[in-house]
């Protein structure tokens, strides 16, 4: 589960009408600077409102044996993906604070050998509640996991 609290301490200073050049910004250094990020070593490939792509390198230290990526770090690829798919659309004049409350995730494929690519989109946006699809694909385009989460935002 991500909590989101020094990205949300940065979202406070930000004065109203916050364009999303600077939303942007903040999300990528909030992924750039989180310690199990770093550890991961993921990295924002594209950035929109309500849309994000978040790239899990490949590293042998993310593996469980030969190539095969383990399934716990495609489930926090998840997690990332989703949870900056959510602030992507967030209203840093509302909104203080998040965190992830459930996910559920459908591993589909072998992650071989490769870099895995996260994108996520926001299916609905309610008051606190935002619900984003995530797919998990290879370089080569092959789909690896699909993955629905549900993050909160107040």
């Amino acid at each position: 589960m991500v909590e989101s609290t020094a990205f949300l301490s940065e979202t406070t200073r930000i004065a109203k009408g916050t364009d999303m050049s600077t939303l942007e910004s903040l999300i990528r250094e909030w992924i750039a600077s989180g310690p199990f990020d770093q550890q991961l070593g993921v990295s924002v490939e594209d950035l929109d409102p309500d849309h994000t792509a978040i790239r899990l390198p490949f590293r042998h230290e993310l593996t469980t044996h030969g190539d095969l990526v383990h399934g716990g770090a495609i489930a926090s690829l998840v997690d990332v993906a989703g949870t900056a798919a959510a602030w992507s659309g967030a209203d840093p004049d509302k909104v203080r604070r998040g965190t992830t409350v459930g996910f559920t995730v459908n591993y589909l494929s072998p992650g071989r050998g490769q870099d895995l690519i996260a994108t996520a989109r926001v299916v609905k946006r309610g008051k606190a509640l935002c619900v984003c699809h995530v797919d998990v694909s290879g370089e080569d385009g092959t789909l690896v996991a699909c993955a629905l989460v549900t993050y909160k935002l107040d």
